[in-house]
Parts: C-alpha cells; structure tokens; sequence
C-alpha cells in the first residue's frame, strides 16, 4: 500500500516508520526542507 504522511515531527515520523515496517511504500511531507533532506540520506 502506498501510505502519506503530512509532518515530520515526532508523531509523524513515528506513524511513518510503523507503516514502513509493516511493508507499505510511506512518502513523508513537510516544510522544513531540512528535516527532509535528513531523512532522504537516511
């Protein structure tokens, strides 16, 4: 399943790393282009 989700922020991220466990597609969106670039370097 392809899952977004709408802030980085703690709650987001978590939710994010849950769905992602469980073997969905997450994409994560917010406006702080930093905490984005981060997490796309992994």
């Amino acid at each position: 399943m392809n899952i977004c989700v709408v802030g980085a922020g703690y709650v987001g991220m978590t939710t994010a790393v849950c769905f992602a466990e469980m073997g969905n597609k997450v994409r994560i969106i917010d406006i702080d282009e930093k905490k984005i670039r981060k997490i796309n370097e992994g």
